[in-house]
């Protein structure tokens, strides 16, 4: 029979004392176009409504090792919540960032700066209700998936070791995974190009049975499938270069696949994963 090691009660209270520390922050934005949450440890939800203002949840959970590393914790990582004009901006700082001036994009793991262990941890969890035409560009990296519902703007949406769902959608935009599955039902099938991607996880989209596409698709380690009636596109080159004295031409390794009539670009990639591309009219 196994030993138990009992401790004394105020012992466990002080090994649990700064383990969880709470809170909420609640924000709202009148006359904003787009939101940009750009996360670190966390969920983002979003979702469409038929209001004005943005209306913003944050909830924030601490954890650290003592109290001296939570504290550390309240200095160092803030929640920056700023609108200039018509474009909001969500984002969490701290000392994992590197700031750097010549970030591509707003996405977070091009942002990083992660060094050693701190000792704490902050989690923010975001709930975002918005106007129906809120373009979104939503970005977290560890312990969050991401969410979006019954928007109609554009998007651009990446989770770094998460997924990403998107229900009853509009707009057009990137959607990417690293480590998580990718899965979109569109209301109203994108209007401009597109793209659908994952390392380690499937690619799931839902569109219209209208559907009307030029589409490239490419996986490594999964199949390809689809509802929708195709014929096959010939190959893109890249532009040549000269080796060896002559011209060499490669291959993008995207399959093209016409639905429809053709129209706006639509990409799906992935590596280790299946794509598929539904029709929603089939049962």
């Amino acid at each position: 029979m196994r030993r138990l090691l009992l401790l004394p009660a105020a012992l466990l209270a002080s090994c649990f004392l700064f383990a969880d520390e709470q809170e909420t922050v609640h924000k709202t934005f009148a006359g904003a176009k787009s939101i940009e949450v750009d996360n670190v440890f966390g969920s983002i939800h979003v979702s469409g409504y038929d209001g004005a203002e943005i209306q913003l949840d944050a909830r924030k959970s601490l954890t650290a090792d003592d109290a001296e590393r939570a504290e550390a914790a309240k200095r160092e990582v803030k929640l920056d919540l700023t609108q200039s004009g018509d474009a909001v901006r969500v984002y969490v700082d701290g000392p994992f960032r590197c700031h750097c001036e010549d970030r591509s994009s707003f996405r977070s793991r091009n942002n990083m700066n992660e060094h050693g262990r701190r000792g704490y941890k902050v989690v923010y969890d975001f709930d975002v209700k918005v106007p129906r035409g809120t373009a979104v560009y939503l970005a977290t990296i560890n312990e969050g998936s991401i969410g979006v519902e019954k928007t109609t703007g554009d998007f651009d949406v990446e989770n770094i070791n998460g997924g990403v769902q998107m229900d009853e959608i509009g707009g057009s935009g990137r959607v990417y995974a690293l480590n998580g599955k990718v899965a979109v039902t569109f209301a109203r099938n994108p209007e401009r190009n597109s793209y659908f991607g994952s390392l380690n996880g499937a690619v799931d989209v839902y569109f219209q049975p209208n559907l009307n596409t030029d589409a490239r698709v490419k996986t490594f380690n999964g199949g390809i499938y689809t509802d929708f009636a195709v014929s096959y596109l010939p190959a893109v080159a890249s532009a040549g270069e000269r080796k060896n004295g002559k011209f060499v031409y490669r291959g993008n390794e995207f399959q093209g696949i016409r639905i429809g009539s053709g129209g706006p670009e639509y990409k799906f990639e992935n590596f280790n994963g299946d794509i598929r591309i539904r029709n929603r009219g089939q049962k």
